[in-house]
């Protein structure tokens, strides 16, 4: 039975209420922290594997897209025991390409951006469409857009049912549902936003397509998370989340994980469950990575430029 958005469904999703001044406290206490020793390197390397490395640029080309991959799978080839990123992430005409560098049976999972990404402005039947095809051509994930529109003018069904149209179009493919946060305006939405897409079956919920300032934050984060939080004690089903844009630094990357794991706990510090959306944050990654073990930060033209 397809799922269904009730009227109290969404007067509960509009109810969402934010302390925002809590918020930033937190988030303040977040950043002040400082993390060292053996448990830097191993959150390092923790971070590395939830990258889902990205190109989404009118000028990708295969060959771009196959050099993601090749990096994707092993990061840095000197250091053959740093683990794989999460995935790739690319458009849905590079998936093709893309499937056949990381192969059938790869550690790095193949996900593509659809629904019209990143506007989300096209008929329904359109975006099924291409998302059957693009889980057809071997995305294991689908990053779809919501209709901000819709939501901030208060259709809130609207939103729901194409929630659900796409997860059922995803057939074995994971759904992440981005909420493109930049839009929405308030934390209040934000959290409303978060329920509603969990609700409508995404199996992530995603900051940010990356177009649009201000992307992903900290602040924004901590309320999906706690949304997350919720929607698990009372469905006891597990969302994953993926914060995405902006987040280039390794500093940035280990702030979002130590609020991860006070806010969801170590169930949720593992690539299944949580992603970085990001490119230039894996050189940064391995730029404190070597560090550690050759005592000095290695020139950014040592890595590839993504």
């Amino acid at each position: 039975m397809p799922l269904q958005c009730t009227e109290s469904d969404i007067r509960r999703w509009r109810a969402a209420s934010v302390d925002d001044m809590s918020v930033a406290a937190r988030v303040a206490r977040v950043r002040k922290r400082s993390i060292k020793t053996e448990s830097k390197v191993r959150l390092l390397r923790l971070a590395l594997s939830m990258v889902d490395l990205t190109t989404l640029e009118g000028a990708d080309s295969p060959e771009r897209v196959r050099g993601l991959c090749h990096k994707a799978l092993r990061p840095h080839p000197p250091m053959p025991e740093l683990p794989s990123c999460a995935a790739v992430c690319v458009y849905p005409t590079m998936v093709a390409t893309a499937r056949a560098v990381l192969g059938a049976d790869s550690p790095v999972k193949l996900a593509a951006v659809a629904t019209a990404f990143p506007s989300g402005q096209l008929p329904l039947a359109l975006k099924v469409q291409e998302v059957r095809e693009t889980v057809a051509a071997g995305a294991d994930e689908i990053d779809m857009v919501i209709n901000r529109g819709a939501f901030l003018s208060g259709d809130y069904a609207r939103v729901f049912d194409e929630i659900v149209a796409i997860k059922d179009a995803c057939g074995p493919a994971h759904l992440k549902v981005i909420l493109e946060t930049g839009e929405l305006g308030t934390l209040d939405n934000v959290a409303a936003a978060s329920r509603l897409a969990m609700a409508a079956g995404g199996d992530f919920i995603k900051t940010s397509t990356g177009k649009i300032q201000p992307a992903a934050t900290l602040e924004v984060a901590l309320v999906m998370f706690e949304a997350i939080r919720e929607h698990f004690l009372e469905t006891g089903v597990r969302v994953g989340m993926k914060p995405a844009g902006g987040i280039r630094s390794a500093k940035l990357a280990l702030h979002y994980l130590a609020l991860l794991a006070e806010t969801l706990g170590a169930d949720w510090m593992t690539n299944e469950w949580f992603r970085f959306g990001a490119s230039s944050l894996v050189n940064d990654l391995l730029r404190q990575l070597l560090w550690r073990d050759e005592g000095y930060y290695q020139s950014p033209r040592r890595f590839s430029v993504d």
